[in-house]
């Protein structure tokens, strides 16, 4: 059976003409306003190039954004409430921080500072639910894929930690604008939504700085070691400037706050002599940049201090896949949010989410995965492209895992098969014009949520992004160099 598809805002193929002269404009716009990143195969501080965009806005049903855009604070409200449930995250976790390194020790972060005494009960989420359209309708009754190339939108994950693209979603809305009106189509410019998610995340970290309430306080942003995403990392320090100028802003690594940070006598983190209001960690630190032990001091010292962190250390924790798989689990979520019609609501936006544990339900995961692998995915607990399983690689990592502990570490997801679009996928040093594509797309929605346990000071959504990728890619995470930038056309379907 064919996959579904959905139709491009224009019709296509464009004249080879004026599909050469529209990029090397976009080229030139995109340089001029910081749709951009660093080249990772030739690092230079002191060059970037374009970062791959989507020529086109892609399609998306106007009345399933909506949706998201309306459910993302009662995620958000969501995940606040897990990450301040000790009892749940340390059941939840406990098999996996067996065989998760990089888990377990967030955890023991986690239990040292509650053992010793949270010093900043404040938190701020800045997070980020991803989602992709459904093309398969599980409805035999009423099948609404026979009228709809979709039948409903499901999560592939909610970020806590890194949750970038704050800068690059809202202007890879401003480029194809551009490009909509240099081919004759500015009328079109009305059917995709406005996008303030930069004024909207960093309003989180300026109300955050606020409630800390200290003079000569600082923002402190945690960065790689070597920093690709640059644009995006740096328009969110400028917007903060521009709001508020007396705001002072650090990037600093972890190896740097190790060596030009310490705590005085009230908890606070000093960096050059100002107390520290907000840390902002800009970096989900994965795999191929596994934290020092002097990384993983600095950030005991950071979570132990009185600034407010996004993401505090429970957030972290309850953005590991394992807690996502669990609130799936039944009666989970009524745990957290009663048996209203906002948890059907949730619930339905999770798709297949399976335990790996050794157990009875684990044990029946491993043999759906083994006798069809192609419809599973298997997930880390860590954020970020690059780390999921997929297809035959699925059957491969489950015979080996099968009868170790390791298994434990990840979680099954059932995969979700969105519809297709044609496109035209524009990216740094490649032939131009490109070839005219298949193209399957994940929606972001962002959140920003600030409370304590027992208060919440603002939860709102606050803008989204669109990443789009070859329709035979299985990640797509631009920074990692996997998709490409693009930005919703709203249809009435």
């Amino acid at each position: 059976m064919s996959q579904a598809r959905l139709a491009p805002c224009l019709q296509l193929p464009l004249e080879n003409k004026t599909l050469v002269n529209v990029i090397e404009k976009a080229k030139d716009w995109a340089l001029m306003h910081g749709v951009g990143m660093r080249d990772k195969k030739h690092f230079n501080k002191d060059v970037i190039q374009i970062a791959p965009f989507i020529l086109l806005p892609s399609p998306f049903p106007k009345t399933e954004f909506m949706k998201a855009v309306e459910l993302q604070p009662v995620l958000n409200e969501l995940m606040h409430k897990v990450a301040h449930d000790d009892e749940f995250l340390e059941q939840t976790l406990q098999n996996a921080l067996q065989v998760d390194e990089f888990t377990a020790n967030l955890y023991d972060i986690w239990l040292k500072v509650k053992n010793e005494g949270i010093s900043q009960p404040i938190s701020l989420g800045m997070l980020r639910s991803d989602i992709m359209l459904e093309s398969r309708c599980p409805h035999t009754e009423n099948q609404c894929a026979k009228h709809t190339p979709y039948c409903s939108w499901k999560q592939v994950e909610i970020n806590s930690i890194a949750s970038g693209f704050g800068h690059l979603g809202p202007v890879s809305r401003e480029i194809q604008s551009y490009i909509l009106r240099q081919l004759g189509h500015g009328d079109l410019i009305k059917n995709m939504p406005e996008n303030r998610a930069l004024s909207g995340l960093c309003s989180g970290i300026i109300e955050a700085f606020d409630l800390f309430g200290v003079l000569n306080a600082v923002v402190l942003f945690v960065v790689e070691e070597v920093s690709y995403n640059i644009c995006d990392q740096r328009f969110h320090e400028f917007e903060i400037s521009e709001k508020r100028p007396e705001i002072q802003i650090y990037r600093k690594t972890l190896n740097e706050i190790y060596e030009e940070t310490e705590l005085n006598d009230k908890k606070q983190l000093i960096l050059d002599g100002h107390p520290v209001a907000v840390v902002y960690y800009r970096s989900g630190y994965e795999p191929a940049q596994y934290p020092t032990a002097r990384e993983w001091d600095a950030r005991l010292r950071v979570e132990r201090s009185t600034a407010i962190k996004c993401p505090s250390i429970h957030y972290q924790l309850a953005g590991t896949k394992k807690v996502q798989q669990a609130l799936a689990g039944p009666g989970v979520l009524e745990k957290f949010m009663g048996s209203g019609t906002s948890t059907s609501r949730v619930r339905d936006i999770f798709t297949g989410l399976y335990s790996l544990d050794f157990d009875e339900s684990g044990e029946r995961a491993v043999e759906m995965a083994l006798a069809d692998a192609e419809r599973f995915v298997l997930k880390p607990q860590r954020e970020g492209g690059g780390n999921n399983v997929y297809g035959s690689e699925v059957r491969d990592a489950l015979t080996r895992m099968r009868h170790s502990r390791e298994r434990a570490a990840y979680i099954l997801m059932e995969r979700i098969l969105p519809p297709l679009v044609s496109g035209y996928m524009i990216r740094p040093g490649a032939p131009v014009p490109p070839p005219l594509v298949d193209l399957v797309s994940e929606l972001g929605i962002f959140g920003v949520i600030i409370g304590t346990k027992e208060k919440i000071y603002c939860n709102r959504q606050v803008g989204h992004m669109l990443r789009t990728k070859l329709a035979d890619a299985n990640e797509g995470g631009v920074a990692a160099g996997l998709g490409a930038l693009d930005s919703p056309y709203l249809l009435d379907l």
